[in-house]
């Protein structure tokens, strides 16, 4: 599936600060955020049990939105004659959207669905004793202001345990062509 960009919405271009003194503005400009279209080059890694199971990465712009899916399909050993079949697709979506990048970092609005297998629950059986495919767990988390600092490395932990599961979001502001 061919991953989603939506827009979000855009905040407004920071204004120039007036220039007072000479080189007033030259400081002023080192700690203004940059403008709202700065491209923002990230990377969310999911970590389920300490473990990385998958990586999400892209170059978003700030004030846009980028969606992806991936899918890792699995199947059971079903029935009484314990053969394969019972497959679940394990869907993880995720959408990153850079609100602001400035000197102080990155801030990100992260939502996520998750399908996982239910490892608390007891494996299901028929009355007759012959094993059922395990019932997914559905997962839905949002941040709404994950801040990363330049060169630092956040983890949201989006689930304490039956499994463990986290995110790691690193991010940098990618090179810009020269005007």
């Amino acid at each position: 599936m061919a991953p989603t960009v939506a827009p979000a919405a855009a905040s407004p271009a920071p204004s120039a600060p007036p220039a007072s003194a000479p080189g007033a503005a030259s400081a002023a400009q080192n700690t203004a955020p940059l403008p709202a279209a700065v491209p923002v080059k990230w990377t969310l890694d999911v970590i389920q049990n300490g473990q990385q199971i998958d990586s999400f990465s892209a170059t978003t712009s700030v004030g846009q939105a980028r969606t992806d899916t991936h899918h890792k399909v699995i199947t059971h050993n079903v029935g009484c004659k314990d053969q394969p079949a019972g497959s679940i697709d394990l869907a993880r979506t995720i959408t990153v959207s850079p609100l602001r990048a400035d000197a102080s970092g990155v801030i990100f609005s992260i939502d996520a669905q998750e399908t996982l297998e239910n490892a608390a629950a007891p494996a299901p059986t028929t009355a007759q004793g012959c094993k059922l495919p395990p019932q997914p767990r559905q997962i839905s988390a949002s941040h709404p202001g994950l801040v990363v600092p330049p060169g630092q490395t956040v983890s949201w932990q989006i689930v304490d345990k039956d499994p463990s599961l986290a995110y790691r979001v690193s991010a940098s502001v990618a090179p810009q062509p020269a005007p």
